[in-house]
């Protein structure tokens, strides 16, 4: 029985080789600190492993705005090229984009401090997708809404001493900061993240989690301490990430599988057919996580090329594993119990491996095939209004989901894949 077939009768039913060896020691957090790091940071950990807990975390995503998964999304798009050509890729780009601003711009700048607040990772992947389509395509508006987003917060995170999560709203802010360059743009950021230097650190082997104990920080912390190097000229910000990510990576990145565990929990886990637990989105967060950085990060920085043999592997390791649809499932090892292709996960590492391309770090002959293929598979889950689909909602696993699930932070993927894809072909034309 196909997940897709289960999950319309379930919907049905309840209706209504880097940094040092890969070291372990860090300890796995308890019940009670897991809900409270959840709580106050929207920060997904690993729940109740039951379908119950799925669907009501399903419904908690709806309710907040992120995304839906109805059961009539519509007819899928017909009217898109997978030619890799500047015209094709940003039809494609636009198509999705002005659906997703439609939907997402009433929501930009509301928090009521419950459930509804735009500076959470959710909502701030799409903004950094927005931001690169704006580039990409000269299209004035997608940055219009970013800067009248930031002016609404105030420049401002939600939090004082913000994790990774929190912080990463900080990316568009100082990518809007080094475009106009207004100090109160970046001015609340950087109050916080100065707290954050001040506090105290977490070792790893210590009974305390590390700042990164989780791989998809690497996409929405390490990115903003880039651009405040950028934006400021201070080498104190490049320091702490070199520092923190070096940390994250001995703790969970596998240097046989050159994938990451999502945190120290996973590490043991296994799929059902025995294999280790990789999660495609978390892979995706950090091959965009290391694109992110890595383009703002100094050229003689002492880590950068550590980052880049990161990228290496993980891209060696992934292009391995691409389906024959050209997309990656949730569970990387496991994709006969998962079942459809997951596009969040799928349109982040098509992205780095992408931008890999663009800047020399990756061969070109070698990974072409696979990003053209990618994108080819990503756009057949593109629905003739633009919605994009079989997107997993907000979790720490692998899961089952509908084909018709779009929620934003897939959208901020598919943007950024797109922006680099877009470029490529620039290239390609000689432009």
């Amino acid at each position: 029985m196909s997940v897709r077939w289960k999950l319309g009768v379930v919907a049905a039913v309840c209706a209504g080789g880097m940094f040092v060896e890969s070291a372990r020691g860090q300890a796995a957090p308890s019940k009670k600190a897991a809900d409270a790091a959840s709580q106050l940071t929207d920060t997904p950990v690993a729940p109740p492993n039951t379908e119950a807990v799925r669907l009501a975390g399903i419904a908690k995503d709806n309710s907040r705005h992120f995304g839906d998964d109805p059961d009539n999304p519509g007819p899928l798009a017909t009217d898109l090229s997978p030619a890799i050509v500047p015209s094709a890729v940003g039809a494609a780009m636009r198509k999705v984009a002005d659906w997703q601003l439609a939907r997402s711009q009433p929501y930009f700048g509301v928090n009521d401090h419950k459930l509804l607040d735009g500076r959470i990772w959710t909502w701030s992947v799409l903004y950094s997708g927005f931001m690169a389509a704006s580039a990409s395509l000269g299209e004035g508006r997608y940055r219009d809404a970013m800067e009248e987003m930031g002016k609404a917060y105030h420049w401002e995170l939600r939090s004082k001493l913000p994790s990774a999560d929190d912080q990463s709203v900080a990316q568009t802010y100082l990518e809007l900061y080094l475009l106009d360059r207004q100090p109160e743009m970046i001015a609340p950021t950087q109050t916080a993240l100065d707290a954050v230097l001040a506090a105290p650190r977490v070792e790893l082997g210590s009974n305390q989690k590390i700042a990164w104990w989780w791989c998809d920080a690497l996409f929405m912390g390490p990115p903003v301490w880039a651009r405040m190097y950028a934006a400021t000229g201070e080498k104190k910000y490049i320091t702490y990430l070199d520092q923190e990510w070096a940390k994250t990576s001995q703790l969970l990145y596998d240097p046989a599988a050159h994938l990451y565990a999502r945190d120290a929990t996973f590490i043991p886990k296994t799929e059902k057919n025995g294999q280790k637990v990789f999660w495609s989105r978390g892979e995706g967060w950090v091959m965009g996580g290391l694109a992110r950085t890595l383009e703002y990060l100094p050229k003689d920085d002492p880590a950068r090329a550590k980052y880049e043999t990161q990228l290496k592997e993980m891209a060696a390791a992934v292009a391995k594993l691409q389906g024959p649809d050209g997309l990656w499932h949730a569970g990387m090892l496991d994709p006969k119990d998962y079942d459809q292709p997951e596009i969040s996960g799928s349109a982040l590492m098509t992205f780095g491996m992408a931008w890999g391309v663009n800047e020399g770090i990756l061969d070109r002959k070698v990974y072409t095939p696979v990003i053209a293929k990618a994108w080819a598979g990503l756009l057949k889950h593109v629905y003739m209004d633009g919605r994009l689909g079989d997107i997993q909602q907000t979790g720490a696993e692998p899961a089952a989901f509908k084909p018709s699930a779009s929620y934003t932070y897939g959208v901020g993927g598919f943007l950024l894949a797109g922006s680099e894809i877009r470029r490529m072909a620039e290239v390609k034309k000689g432009k």
